[in-house]
């Protein structure tokens, strides 16, 4: 090749390499890239899985409705394996990536280590995840999709003081990040309201032998047993419960009555008393909608993670809306203090709020689980309202 030729090459070479600079730009302009990073497999792989759906068919609706701002969601789903490590290593790459948010992971523990990849990006960061540590570090970027721990347990708390008449529970939950959250958060509400706890015991995520614990829990003998463990660990405890011949009430928070549990543990998860957020049971129009939408997509009745999910792509567009561009910081401020009707946006199934901190307010439920699925006893106002 001569000089000349080798200079017409390389000024086509760079014409070409322009052209398509341009067009990477074109499409990147015309598009909203996300991160769905979700547990997917190892003990989280119920809760992610159902999050993932979730998100995914919001995805689906929101597109075929025109998208956000006229631009199509392009979502890109990655597998946590439960491990925080991994949940860590796949934020970072997103953030590398350039997407608009990040959705997950649902794990508590993996939230923790994987948000200051999304805090360095600036990019707004939505979880299931309700460990109390994860918005009290003031990380302006994390917005939970779901109440956190601190937010959930007085209604809990304030119902069996009121309702059941309790004076004394003993309390199982499962020794991570989630489940001593949850453990305190509970243990604090429950004395505040003159009940005290007469078993604290600690038990091992993924934990198969449930005789031990629940023998230690009667022998306290309390008026009830407060259960907080991950899906699977719930319906083996509730399954030991009745194996022992418990009798008396059964607490417990979103997990417990999930229907996952209820699956796993079959008549064993009769009768136990809940609150829970979530709830496609919920005699709300708009919940009973998403259920169907969602059995017709996945072919399996959603739990709450899977609501997390589909209202948490809702709040995303909600608050891009409002910024008026595709600018991570622009849309993370218009989150922080916007409240989202249904009548506004039917996709958040609820009206929400969201505080200076991410954390949300919106009415939840007390429910009952009969004949194998929830039923709802009592709606419980939104705690910026009155009790």
């Amino acid at each position: 090749m001569t000089i000349l030729q080798t200079r017409k090459f390389a000024i086509r070479l760079a014409a070409a390499c322009a052209l398509a600079a341009c067009a990477s730009g074109a499409f990147a302009q015309n598009t909203i890239q996300v991160a769905n990073i979700q547990e997917l497999s190892g003990t989280g792989a119920t809760a992610g899985t159902n999050f993932r759906n979730g998100v995914e068919l919001a995805i689906k609706e929101i597109n075929a409705s025109g998208g956000i701002l006229g631009k199509k969601i392009e979502s890109a789903i990655s597998d946590t394996q439960s491990n925080p490590g991994v949940a860590k290593a796949m934020a970072a790459k997103a953030v590398d990536n350039g997407v608009i948010a990040v959705f997950g992971p649902g794990f508590s523990g993996s939230m923790i280590v994987s948000m200051a990849e999304t805090r360095r990006g600036e990019t707004p960061n939505f979880t299931g995840a309700e460990a109390t540590a994860i918005t009290a570090q003031g990380n302006p970027f994390v917005f939970r999709t779901s109440f956190s721990q601190v937010n959930a347990m007085p209604k809990l708390a304030r119902y069996v003081a009121a309702n059941l008449k309790a004076k004394t529970i003993a309390v199982i939950f499962v020794n991570n990040d989630f489940g001593k959250g949850g453990r305190d958060a509970f243990m604090k509400s429950a004395e505040a309201n003159g009940i005290k706890i007469v078993a604290d015991i600690s038990t091992e995520p993924g934990q198969v032998d449930w005789s031990a614990p629940v023998l230690k829990a009667k022998q306290s003998n309390p008026d009830a047993v407060f259960v907080y463990t991950n899906e699977e660990e719930s319906a083996r405890a509730l399954r030991e419960l009745r194996k022992q011949g418990w009798t008396k009430p059964i607490l417990g928070e979103t997990v417990l009555p999930s229907q996952k549990v209820i699956e796993l543990a079959g008549e064993s998860a009769n009768g136990i008393l809940a609150h829970v957020g979530l709830t496609v049971d919920a005699p709300i129009p708009s919940m009973r909608a998403f259920r169907a939408k969602f059995e017709k997509e996945y072919k399996y009745i959603p739990d709450h993670n899977g609501i997390k999910g589909y209202t948490s792509v809702y709040m995303f567009k909600a608050g891009v809306e409002k910024a008026g561009k595709l600018d991570r910081i622009a849309i993370a401020k218009a989150l922080h203090g916007l409240t989202i009707p249904v009548a506004k946006e039917p996709g958040v199934l609820m009206d929400v709020t969201i505080d200076d901190k991410g954390d949300l307010d919106r009415e939840s439920f007390i429910v009952e689980v009969k004949n194998g699925k929830q039923e709802v006893k009592e709606i419980l106002p939104a705690l910026g309202k009155k009790q």
